[in-house]
């Protein structure tokens, strides 16, 4: 059936969710799993023109938390792999579209099922923020199992 499951991440409660349900599926279909986190690159738009001086240590100061953020969940994933004795790989990326970084590593990985969580925002809110999951189900051809 399936043989290589991206599971994208952002070490939320929901995301955490959705690994056990992609760990639980790889394990049952003998499947190997690739877990991604997708951070955001550097923000420049954020510093003033007063406060250009500052971006080195700026630059800095956001590589650390992103590298120590992307560290802690692939380790939880990671063990989590293990107690479920899933052959596993992880993944870290800085891009701007996390949508367009899952695509690409499902794409590059080879995946064949992509198992994501979906905040279920709906109304105004689903409209203006957009939903990295509704994304990834719009331009991926990659069958995508949202977990809730």
């Amino acid at each position: 059936m399936y043989q290589h499951i991206l599971i994208p991440t952002d070490g939320s409660e929901l995301a955490d969710h959705a690994v056990t349900h992609g760990l639980s599926l790889a394990k049952s279909v003998a499947a190997r799993v690739s877990v991604i986190v997708v951070e955001a690159p550097f923000d420049y738009g954020a510093i003033t023109a007063s406060n250009v001086r500052q971006i080195p240590d700026a630059i800095s100061k956001h590589t650390e938390e992103i590298k120590r953020h992307a560290t802690s969940v692939l380790e939880r994933a990671s063990e989590a792999a293990k107690l479920a004795c899933v052959s596993y790989d992880t993944i870290q990326v800085e891009d701007a579209q996390p949508y367009e970084a899952i695509i690409k590593a499902a794409n590059e990985r080879g995946c064949d099922l992509i198992v994501m969580a979906s905040h279920g925002r709906s109304g105004l809110s689903a409209v203006f923020l957009g939903s990295v999951t509704n994304k990834v189900l719009t331009h991926t051809k990659t069958p995508v199992l949202v977990c809730h």
